[in-house]
């Protein structure tokens, strides 16, 4: 059955997307004194930061605290409601509490401020409303206030929570850059994916070493070198001197060169036949950048060697791809 258009769908759909943007673009001017002092509490807390908000404000609040927790802020949600049920043992004096409510007036964040108030804990809030209790409140008012939903009722919380959302990440960004925080620090709060793997594992994580490495001296007779290069599996081998240092590599492109100039293999020695500008990496080196230097030079495996240029593992394309690097 062909689509059918549907009048409205559309102009409600872009109508929504304009309203949202222009909530999110009056952000802007109020980014002054309150946020750069919400900022300094949160730089400063030595506890943990916690995020919390009701209703919708409480899925925003919720994806605040996971955004600054991967962001170098340690950071938790806990639900409001839940607070006053035993979780405000969740709460330290040590820790800055960040309350969202577009009101301001929410009961059951306003009933968390006393117990903040005695126990000293730091608190900064998110509403729409900067004459509102909580807002009076706080040690910092970040001012996510909108002029209207995008919902025609003017009831969904839509334009308020995009605007929200752009405030807490604003700050979580803010914090980011004032940390120094870098890509290596990121992934170690995401280990598990790809992108932790990429910036955490280095080529000693996934080379092959000690009597796995392929190698021969530079003497060793071409047919010598091929019955190492079979047996280790690699379709290469290194080429050492007497002190281990890299001297060159015979690869299977060498050996095609090789046998199509009828090179006597049992005869000639493998310094006559190596590549001597062989490609190398370090152990420390991340394994994503040894990936990037074998697809730029179009090779499948690199030399890894120490400080002192000496041979210390070999590093093949598939070692990557088992590692879930390519």
């Amino acid at each position: 059955m062909a689509d059918q258009h549907v009048p409205g769908f559309i102009d409600s759909a872009l109508r929504t997307i304009d309203m949202e943007a222009e909530a999110v673009a009056a952000l802007g001017p109020r980014i002054g004194a309150q946020f750069e002092r919400a900022c300094e509490l949160l730089l400063a807390c030595r506890g943990r930061v916690i995020v919390t908000g009701m209703g919708k404000s409480g899925h925003i609040a919720r994806k605040i605290a996971a955004t600054l927790a991967s962001t170098g802020t340690p950071a938790f949600f806990v639900h409001p409601g839940e607070a006053s049920h035993g979780d405000m043992g969740m709460i330290t004096a040590e820790d800055v509490v960040i309350a969202l409510s577009n009101s301001g007036e929410v009961s059951e964040v306003l009933t968390l401020l006393p117990l903040l108030k005695r126990m000293g804990t730091g608190l900064i809030a998110m509403t729409g409303n900067a004459d509102s209790t909580l807002a009076r409140a706080a040690d910092a008012h970040l001012d996510a206030g909108v002029d209207t939903e995008a919902c025609p009722l003017d009831l969904a919380p839509t334009s308020s929570t995009t605007a929200a959302l752009v405030m807490g990440d604003a700050v979580a960004i803010a914090l980011l850059e004032a940390r120094g925080f870098t890509a290596e620090d990121f992934a170690f709060s995401h280990p598990g994916g790809a992108l932790g793997r990429k910036l955490l594992l280095k080529v000693g994580d996934v080379m092959r070493a000690g009597a796995d490495i392929p190698a021969v001296s530079e003497s060793t007779p071409m047919a010598q070198a091929l019955l190492e290069i079979s047996n280790k599996g690699l379709g290469m081998t290194t080429v050492t001197d007497a002190d281990g240092h890299l001297c060159g590599v015979f690869t299977d492109g060498d050996l095609r060169r090789a046998l199509d100039d009828r090179v006597d293999i049992n005869n000639t020695p493998i310094s006559a036949l190596m590549s001597r500008s062989a490609k190398t990496v370090t152990p420390g080196m991340l394994a994503a950048e040894a990936m990037r230097i074998m697809e730029e030079n179009e090779i499948t495996s690199l030399v890894v060697v120490d400080e002192d240029d000496r041979s210390c593992g070999v590093l093949h394309l598939m070692h990557l791809l088992h590692a879930g690097i390519a």
